[in-house]
């Protein structure tokens, strides 16, 4: 069984604009033709990756060869012909891929239907992760947990949500990583104020949450089988600034447990997990694909000194670099040495994004 691989960046911005003929911004379009040949790192033999460069793709794959035991897989570009996948498998599936494929392979019939599309954008919507993240209080009623989230369709509720929780995070319904947040408090900006009226137009609302103290960013990664089946695939634990994607950790499940336990009871977080997947086993019974949830641990309320967990901050509907980090690890680690942990960077330097595997 043969799979078409793509890696579309810009997946966000696009599930934004809810557009088939959609041209994404130019760092969108630079990462992809920079880092296309992503894939290859959870490829199988034989496999194809879409590329905008077939030469930079075999160069960047034979570079990375002489470290790592990669499969030997198949660059094709748009105008490559002909090719006859088994598994169609973009990074996220929107409108604007679904209609680039759609001309490549003109009568497959494995593309999604419009229908499905809207679907999966739907999905992707941060109400959702607002209902995922009700439901995993109300089943799991546990003191360590805090998170909140509200739907506001006019400025009025945001104020209102300002005045109860004095300074909030405003978040655009759909939006890509680190774009689309506004931290806001009681000294509302005529700059905030503009880009809110601007989302509530485009978008329909925005989701307040209040603003939390973090410690760390984490993740939890997972695969759905379409058939109501949610399998957990690991942990990711990443860095940000400014809200923004800046590397991934490269340790074993079990380092990485470590890490979060310093914080946090273990057994809370297999908790989450497995709520999680019974919660989204449901809601998710005809998306099939990857997805992770991003999460938080914040610190203490005065006067004690327990961590808590936020264990739903959003829902990624799609492949993330935390799936590339498990991917990328047992190949870094074959041998799953606890005590080698590297990072995986995805650095901007001479003009081109590269991805680069570090130690800490």
């Amino acid at each position: 069984m043969t799979t078409l691989h793509i890696f579309n960046p810009e997946h966000d911005i696009a599930l934004a604009s809810g557009l088939s003929n959609f041209t994404a911004p130019h760092a969108g379009r630079q990462l992809r033709y920079d880092l296309g040949w992503i894939p290859a790192l959870w490829a199988k033999q034989g496999d194809y990756i879409l590329v905008d460069d077939q030469d930079i793709a075999t160069k960047a794959v034979e570079k990375l060869q002489k470290k790592l035991a990669l499969p030997n897989v198949n660059f094709i570009t748009q105008t490559t012909h002909p090719i006859h996948p088994d598994v169609l498998a973009p990074w996220g599936w929107d409108a604007a891929i679904r209609s680039r494929l759609q001309r490549m392979l003109p009568d497959s019939q494995l593309l999604p239907s419009d229908a499905q599309i809207d679907h999966i954008r739907q999905l992707s919507h941060r109400s959702t992760s607002a209902l995922l993240l009700k439901h995993l209080h109300a089943t799991l009623h546990h003191s360590a947990l805090v998170g909140e989230a509200i739907e506001c369709h006019t400025a009025n509720e945001v104020m209102a949500a300002i005045s109860q929780w004095k300074k909030v995070v405003v978040k655009a319904p759909w939006s890509s990583s680190g774009r689309g947040i506004r931290f806001v408090d009681q000294s509302f900006t005529a700059s905030a104020e503009g880009w809110l009226q601007n989302t509530l137009s485009q978008q329909g609302s925005v989701m307040v949450e209040p603003y939390y103290n973090k410690v760390k960013d984490f993740g939890m990664e997972f695969a759905s089988d379409g058939n109501g089946h949610i399998d957990y695939l690991g942990l990711s634990l990443f860095h940000t600034r400014n809200g923004a994607y800046t590397g991934n950790l490269l340790a074993t499940e079990a380092y990485k447990r470590r890490e979060l336990g310093r914080y946090l009871s273990l057994d809370l977080l297999d908790e989450v997990q497995q709520c999680i997947c019974q919660q989204l086993s449901g809601m998710f019974q005809s998306y099939q694909g990857m997805f992770g949830i991003d999460m938080m641990i914040v610190s203490s309320e005065a006067n004690d000194t327990q961590a808590r967990l936020h264990p739903c901050v959003e829902i990624n509907l799609r492949r993330t670099m935390g799936h590339t980090a498990l991917a990328l690890t047992p190949l870094v680690n074959p041998q799953a040495d606890d005590e080698i942990v590297r990072v995986m960077r995805i650095e901007y330097e001479a003009n081109q994004y590269k991805l680069k595997i570090q130690r800490p």
